[in-house]
């Protein structure tokens, strides 16, 4: 598989991720919405099976990423090439805010109808329940750690996965986001954070307030990238025990 092929992947499978997890986000919070209110546990799933759906379209391609934090985590423990690791980043950074513009095309007259600021941010970027930066970026490198680990031990070849595994990590994520999830909204994601966040800067979204770099550029992307790295190496230092 050619290069360039993997990159449209991963732009694809990062677009497909952020259409439908930036989606639920909207149909639950944005007024007049048939999922109006449906909380968070609809929300948390959404996202999982957001992560599912992305994996099992392009997987087959690039691996499905989809997430910078995976890449550079797989790549600092040697199971990625760091010569793909920029394309990588840029075709997850660009699908995630082409699927946030998609978003927001579908609920266009949602967002008209929603009078909150915080609400119209929240569909495209994470925000956090109680801010307190330093805290919040504790729990992003705790919440990806446990994505890389996870990834890192259902993809494990002592594990008789077969073709569930895109499965299983769609079911992580959904566990992150119901037992880790409170305190930030979990991105786990930089590109899941930046690119919509961009996306919500530069839309018409009438009423949609600050877009919050003070945090989005601190919290969701460096948080993420240090636990994701982390994350792989404590996986490995597991592995080279046994």
């Amino acid at each position: 598989m050619s290069d360039l092929a993997k990159y449209v992947a991963e732009f694809f499978g990062t677009m497909i991720l952020i259409w439908l997890g930036d989606g639920v986000v909207a149909n639950v919070v944005l007024n007049k919405s048939k999922g109006q209110n449906s909380g968070w546990i609809v929300i948390t799933a959404g996202w999982g099976f957001a992560v599912m759906v992305g994996a099992y379209t392009v997987g087959w391609i690039s691996g499905a990423h989809l997430n910078p934090a995976v890449t550079l985590g797989l790549a600092t423990i040697g199971n990625f090439p760091w010569s793909l690791v920029p394309g990588y980043i840029i075709a997850q950074v660009l699908g995630a805010f082409v699927g946030a513009i998609i978003v927001y095309l579908m609920y266009m007259d949602h967002f008209a109808a929603t009078e909150d600021p915080d609400s119209k941010l929240g569909v495209f970027s994470t925000i956090p329940a109680i801010r307190n930066l330093s805290k919040n970026f504790m729990t992003e490198v705790f919440g990806t750690a446990m994505l890389l680990i996870g990834i890192l031990g259902i993809t494990n070849s002592n594990n008789s996965v077969g073709g569930m595994g895109a499965l299983l990590v769609g079911l992580l994520v959904w566990a992150i986001g119901l037992s880790l999830g409170g305190p930030t909204g979990y991105a786990i994601n930089p590109a899941r954070d930046f690119g919509p966040r961009l996306a919500h800067a530069v839309l018409p979204i009438p009423g949609k307030g600050d877009s919050d770099w003070g945090y989005g550029l601190i919290v969701p992307i460096f948080g993420p990238i240090v636990g994701g790295i982390l994350g792989a190496i404590v996986y490995q230092l597991i592995v080279n025990i046994h």
